[in-house]
């Protein structure tokens, strides 16, 4: 006999709630296996392995109508976890080096002493963007970012960590205030988007002579499709709020 769980049972497992899973099978993204005479729902092994999918990808910031598109690709339930399960392995490689860095952070200043800046930002790396940024701009566009990236001392890059993560900050405000992208709050927030660009050596925007138009609206559009962005500006709303926002500001200004 198959097993299954009551529309309850999964709730409180998975530490969502009865309402969002009725949600989910109102869009079609997670049908229950049966229904009981009462009318209560329960759900087998398949329906959960699918609702496992549809949490990890909330993780990632992505929204319901693209997670519904995700779903329905030909793709084994198996492949697409591996493909989660390799995602999720990278980034507790990275929190774990994180951890350490600042537990040795802690450590030093406690103690009283000098502070060791090699590791003081193990965890922080910038590099596993390498293969996507070579295959984007180019080799030089790489090198370029990478030297300028390691040139900085330990306050400059912190300075220069904390500005990006105000603007991203800015940008998922704004959003979530339900800003017009083509108004004048979200275009100042554009204009400090592309003036914070043109400050990365190596692209386009940062070259005198590059299409800086099409760069800006490239990468705009990257926001929305990467969900590793999207998590950046609240999620895919947010992404799809800065994306129409630098549209607006590429096309009329640049």
């Amino acid at each position: 006999m198959t097993n299954e769980w009551s529309i309850q049972q999964i709730a409180k497992l998975a530490g969502t709630t009865s309402r969002t899973l009725r949600h989910y099978g109102e869009l079609g993204l997670l049908l229950p296996s049966s229904t009981g005479a009462n009318g209560y729902r329960y759900y087998d092994e398949a329906a959960l392995v699918r609702l496992q999918r549809i949490l990890l990808l909330r993780e990632l910031g992505l929204g319901l109508p693209q997670i519904g598109e995700i779903l329905a690709r030909p793709t084994s339930q198996e492949s697409a976890l591996e493909g989660h399960l390799a995602w999720l392995r990278e980034e507790q490689r990275r929190l774990t080096r994180q951890i350490a860095s600042v537990e040795s952070t802690i450590h030093a200043m406690r103690g009283g002493e000098r502070l060791m800046a090699e590791k003081m930002f193990d965890g922080f790396d910038h590099t596993h963007y390498r293969d996507e940024v070579e295959e984007r701009w180019g080799a030089d566009a790489y090198a370029a970012g990478d030297a300028w990236w390691r040139g900085m001392d330990p306050a400059e890059k912190r300075s220069w960590q904390e500005r990006t993560s105000a603007l991203a900050q800015a940008w998922a405000d704004a959003a979530s205030r339900g800003t017009d992208p083509e108004g004048a709050d979200a275009q100042a927030l554009a204009e400090r988007h592309v003036a914070w660009l043109t400050g990365i050596p190596g692209t386009p925007a940062a070259d005198p002579g590059g299409d800086v138009k099409a760069y800006v609206t490239g990468l705009a559009d990257m926001y929305v499709a990467d969900p590793r962005f999207a998590k950046n500006y609240g999620g895919q709303p947010g992404a799809e709020f800065v994306r129409d926002a630098l549209h607006h500001y590429a096309h009329t200004r640049l």
